[in-house]
């Protein structure tokens, strides 16, 4: 009886030692486990935070090259009127580069459809950066001078300006009847410049001291700036 005991209880203690191993050899493994898995997930973060990072920052780079491309673009767009000099010579080289751009509109033919348009397009933008100027600038400095009377005329001229720009870009620009609209648009553009450029313009320079004329015509190209 006790050499059976003695047997079972070694049988018993040899079971319980496998055990043990068993267990341990299966912790090992599982903390190994845990720890190759910790490691991958801090390759994969570092990675994908990296790639983040380079695109954030080409994101970054293209947002400040298109932002300085922009402003080269407006200052290239200003440059005639700030070469010009003094506010009134800025404004008469703008009068100039539109009439300039209605000789070409002139010269097309009723099968230049598209080229009207375009040419149409210049012409609307050139007169809405130059009417911006002259109604944000020059013609409160012209109230202020008492020619309250005057800059309320030319402003109201800039509204039938406007008119005919909506009219001619609404009209069929292959129509016989485009360029005759355009002919009635010039006439009324170059009475409005006549009285700008031979009275307006000399009258309110003359009030001005070397000072005034700087700052307003630092103001009229920081206006042109915001169309350009």
């Amino acid at each position: 009886m006790a050499t059976q005991d003695a047997k079972k209880n070694e049988t018993k203690n040899g079971s319980s030692k496998s055990t043990g191993s068993t267990s341990r050899s299966s912790n090992g493994r599982s903390s190994g486990g845990r720890n190759k898995s910790g490691s991958e997930g801090g390759d994969r973060s570092a990675f994908f935070g990296g790639s983040t990072g380079a695109l954030l920052g080409a994101v970054v780079a293209g947002a400040a090259v298109g932002l300085a491309a922009n402003r080269g673009r407006k200052l290239l767009m200003q440059t005639p009127a700030f070469v010009s000099g003094n506010w009134d010579d800025a404004l008469r080289t703008e009068h100039k580069m539109t009439l300039a751009l209605f000789d070409q509109l002139e010269a097309t033919s009723d099968d230049a459809a598209t080229t009207r348009a375009g040419l149409l397009m210049k012409i609307k933008y050139a007169l809405s950066k130059h009417a911006l100027q002259e109604e944000n600038v020059i013609y409160p400095v012209m109230r202020d001078a008492n020619e309250a009377h005057d800059a309320d005329e030319l402003n109201g001229e800039h509204g039938y300006v406007k008119q005919f720009l909506y009219d001619l870009e609404n009209m069929d620009k292959s129509s016989p009847d485009f360029l005759p609209k355009v002919g009635e648009f010039r006439t009324l553009l170059e009475g409005h410049i006549r009285n700008e450029e031979d009275n307006i313009f000399p009258r309110l320079r003359a009030t001005m001291t070397d000072e005034q004329n700087r700052k307003v015509t630092l103001a009229m190209n920081k206006e042109g700036l915001k169309l350009a």
